[in-house]
């Protein structure tokens, strides 16, 4: 059995994402500014925005995922319990969410928030 060690896979991979940032430099950027936008602070902090990536990493078994969200959590001052806590709910689900179901996930939060309005409203 091998050891992952996940600084070095980081920087192996930051390097090998070179020939696209070339290749392709408007896709890389583009992904670049996705993943920006989606961890900014907002009605979820960075942090909890990280935690989720860590376990969507983990439910999808991508070591670069991990250790690219487990470097910012340690950056961002996560707690090794809020780590396992999000590792728990990453092995209960045993997958990843799709955009479809997250298209889904939406549809039905914005029909139960309209149900819970006041008469009127």
């Amino acid at each position: 059995m091998t050891t992952t060690c996940y600084s070095d896979l980081t920087k192996q991979i930051t390097s090998n994402l070179a020939p696209l940032r070339t290749g392709v430099p408007q896709v890389m950027k583009s992904f670049s500014e996705m993943g920006r936008a989606a961890i900014a602070d907002g009605a979820l902090d960075a942090k909890t925005k990280e935690l989720i990536a860590l376990a969507i990493g983990v439910a999808t078994r991508c070591d670069g995922c991990i250790g690219f969200h487990a470097k910012a959590l340690v950056r961002l001052g996560a707690t090794e319990a809020e780590v396992h806590e999000t590792l728990g709910v990453a092995v209960y689900m045993g997958g990843g969410p799709s955009a479809m179901y997250a298209a889904n996930a939406v549809a039905a939060f914005n029909e139960f928030a309209a149900s819970a309005l006041p008469a009127g409203s």
